[in-house]
């Protein structure tokens, strides 16, 4: 299989920094509170394969049924005014993306938004901070041992409602921040060395099979 081309170094953080000028200016779907970046990008790589970005949203609680259901009667997609915001639905009907059971998509949308189809680029979206969730897809793919499912743990936060981290968006620039391999960080949070070995070379193994833009979404 042809590998889609690596992305400069510095050209992924001007990316990263594009991304959350973006959050931090327009309307979203949904809420975002907290922007994270992950992997390759924040362990100094250069050039890296792909950026890994996380997204931790809020999910719309005051729902606008009137609003979903004249969106619904209009353009067939449900839950526009419930599960992401009516008001930038009409502002940028381009980006509305559905599920398979025609319901909007907020982690969808997001993608949209902020990715190009063809950016080598993988945007986690959850409710929950990467910390937590890191821990909860752990849990799971050592359960299932299904590893390619697990979140690297190396990962950076840049930005919080509205706050920007320039100290560490600096030493992300400078490639300054210390983290272990992959294999050390699964160790270091109770994965035995045989088995965080194994799950790292799954996760090595997923990430060269993926192109494009791609994007996951998680509900904790």
């Amino acid at each position: 299989m042809t590998r889609e081309a690596t992305l400069d170094r510095d050209a992924a953080i001007d990316r990263i920094v594009e991304l959350i000028e973006t959050v931090d200016s327009e309307p979203m779907p949904v809420p975002v509170r907290e922007i994270w970046v992950y992997g390759d990008v924040a362990l100094g790589l250069d050039p890296i394969d792909r950026l890994d970005i996380y997204l931790t949203k809020d999910i719309l609680l005051r729902g606008d049924s009137d609003a979903a259901e004249e969106y619904y009667e209009q353009h067939g997609v449900k839950g526009v005014g419930q599960s992401v915001d009516a008001e930038w639905a009409e502002a940028f009907p381009e980006y509305i993306r559905a599920n398979d059971n025609g319901h909007a998509a907020p982690e969808k949308c997001l993608a949209a938004h902020l990715l190009g189809d063809d950016e080598p680029i993988h945007l986690e979206v959850c409710n929950a901070s990467f910390d937590e969730n890191v821990t909860q897809r752990l849990r799971g793919a050592l359960d299932r041992e299904s590893y390619e499912q697990i979140l690297d743990p190396r990962g950076v936060c840049l930005w919080v409602d509205g706050e920007w981290d320039d100290d560490l968006l600096g030493k992300l620039r400078g490639g300054e921040l210390p983290f272990p391999t992959l294999s050390g960080a699964l160790e270091q949070m109770g994965v035995d060395a045989d088995t965080a070995d194994a799950a790292a070379d799954t996760v090595s193994r997923y990430r060269t099979e993926q192109t494009g833009a791609s994007v996951r979404g998680d509900v904790i």
